[in-house]
């Protein structure tokens, strides 16, 4: 069965507490004695080094000393434990790091040693840090079916012989979200007991340990108890993680909470973060990957595929090539993991010793210009290393402006405007993050007008939720023809008073009945048996009937 994310499935009361989020989060963050109080002075460590990956001055470190920033997503492992392939197809996108879902017994099948092993064996196959956590203890004090962290430290130290000599590519998150809504100030000694209780086991390893309020901390608990949980680890090698959602829908919620962390000197990531609104907001998932990458701090995607509420699917039905808008977002967009990714040291990547940049690419090449896209070819730079990645900018105006990334010499840039001169121009990077001269330029001049003749589609539409007054849905299209669709516009019809209401993957407009959308920047092109997806809230009345038409740039597609 699907699970969907836990941390936007809260009973009613939860949800109107989240919805109150957005109006109180300045105020109760604001209100908090300020971290910074408890900072540790510059180069102070924090410790006892752990073996392998550890905690030092605020920063999470390799074993050599190398900062390591996790970039990558969450994979639902303990509910498709046969979706092996799963963490393969996660590092060819470009991730350096997985979080991967486990259960402890207490609320699902119990993930066995046996199993852990081959998880942490195919993480480390597919050159990946490898987060495990601990589902069952989500929502606890909301939840009833929601396991303690004492029970969660149990199963841990049942496992320890598998963990034991991972410290390089495993940290341990004690639990998932162990705390609801309901007085989450109860998550702090229990949060300090099953960290002294691992240490007090041996346990080497980093230790995250995730907010209360389902992960979002939006009455701040966390961020005023952080110094004492962190200093309640003998090691110090503790790192805390936010989960981000409808809660942070403004720049000033994200930015302050984040910053109050790093200025108290305390180790923090995003451990879960979603873009697609909801009922309850509209995450602000442009600054929560801009933030993360100015402050040089991890983050991790939720999630990879097999969501109850689909629209977080980054990949549909765990296709790598069929990334919905939120994966291509994550993986492709700006900040996103093909640009920012750096494979952690113990793998290879990131020597410390390479201070050799790569040497430029070719002068690129332009290939179907349509009137939003243009493909680029260069000729691929060459490195005494290795080539990790593309950056592919545009010049103008005495600048430039990150508009692509590729792991390979060929990218899309899509969202460009129609009938315009656009210049491009492409540098390479290697792991240790050395970047090449900029290659020669080249002039584009965009196609007049965005339509594909004899556009071959597919449509499907589902309902994914419903509540009195609204509902969820998804559309998918897909291109079944032979060409690329570069630049779309979709229109179908409600039949009984159905009104959009707020729409990702697209950019809606209604007139009566009629729904059109047009293509958002990053959803402009489907490639030849590809597919993008589109997610949307609406208002409805008492009847829902799903529409049966539609077309795609002037062309009826078929249904599915």
């Amino acid at each position: 069965m699907r699970r969907t994310r836990s941390t936007t499935r809260k009973n009613p009361v939860s949800a109107l507490l989240a919805g109150l989020a957005a109006f109180l989060g300045l105020v109760v963050l604001g209100a908090l004695v300020p971290a910074a109080a408890h900072a540790q002075q510059p180069g102070e460590s924090s410790g006892a080094l752990a073996t392998g990956l550890h905690i030092d001055d605020g920063r999470l470190l390799e074993g050599n000393g190398n900062d390591f920033v996790m970039r990558g997503v969450n994979h639902a492992h303990t509910w498709y434990p046969g979706e092996t392939q799963s963490l393969a197809d996660i590092k060819a996108l470009g991730a350096n790091s997985v979080r991967v879902v486990l259960s402890d017994g207490h609320r699902w099948s119990r993930n066995s040693p046996e199993d852990v092993a081959a998880v942490i064996a195919q993480c480390k196959a597919n050159r990946l840090i490898c987060v495990l956590e601990v589902h069952d203890t989500t929502g606890y004090g909301e939840d009833t079916a929601a396991g303690t962290l004492d029970h969660a430290a149990d199963y841990w130290i049942s496992l320890k012989s598998v963990l034991t000599g991972q410290e390089n590519y495993v940290i341990v998150n004690i639990g998932n979200e162990p705390w609801g809504n309901t007085n989450p100030e109860g998550w702090t000694d229990p949060t300090i007991a099953a960290v002294k209780k691992l240490r007090g086991a041996g346990f080497e390893h980093t230790i995250m340990v995730d907010a209360p309020n389902w992960g979002q901390d939006w009455q701040g608990v966390m961020r005023a108890n952080a110094q004492a949980v962190y200093d309640a680890d003998t090691t110090g090698n503790l790192i805390f993680s936010i989960h981000m959602y409808s809660v942070y829908d403004t720049a000033a919620e994200i930015t302050d909470y984040l910053n109050a962390f790093v200025t108290a000197g305390l180790p923090i990531l995003i451990g879960e973060f979603g873009g697609p609104a909801d009922q309850w907001g509209d995450p602000d998932e442009d600054t929560m990957m801009a933030a993360a990458q100015q402050l040089r701090l991890g983050y991790l995607a939720w999630s990879w595929s097999g969501n109850t509420d689909p629209v977080l699917d980054l990949a549909i039905g765990f296709d790598p090539s069929r990334l919905s808008s939120w994966g291509q977002r994550i993986f492709n967009g700006a900040n996103g993991i093909a640009q920012t990714s750096k494979e952690a040291t113990i793998y290879g990547g990131s020597n410390p010793g390479d201070t050799q940049a790569p040497t430029a690419p070719g002068t690129p090449s332009a290939s179907a210009v349509a009137a939003t896209s243009v493909n680029l070819t260069w000729t691929a730079a060459t490195d005494n290393v290795g080539v990790s990645a593309y950056d592919i900018v545009r010049v103008g105006g005495g600048g430039e402006t990150t508009v692509a990334a590729a792991t390979t010499n060929t990218a899309t840039v899509t969202g460009l405007t129609a009938n315009t001169a656009y210049t491009f121009a492409v540098y390479a990077r290697d792991a240790a993050g050395n970047r090449s001269a900029r290659s020669a330029t080249v002039n584009v001049t965009t196609a007049d007008g965005g339509s594909t003749p004899g556009t071959s589609c597919s449509v499907g539409y589902r309902v994914s939720s419903e509540w009195p007054g609204g509902f969820q849905g998804e559309i998918t299209i897909r291109n079944t023809g032979t060409a690329a669709i570069s630049g779309w516009k979709l229109v179908f019809a409600f039949a009984n008073g159905q009104t959009v209401s707020n729409m990702w993957g697209g950019t809606p407009t209604q007139s009566g009945a009629t729904v059109s959308v047009a293509n958002a920047s990053y959803t402009s092109t489907i490639p030849a048996s590809g597919s993008v997806a589109v997610g949307f809230t609406a208002n409805k009345g008492s009847v829902n009937t799903v529409p049966t038409a539609f077309t795609l740039n002037g062309s009826t597609c078929a249904t599915t």
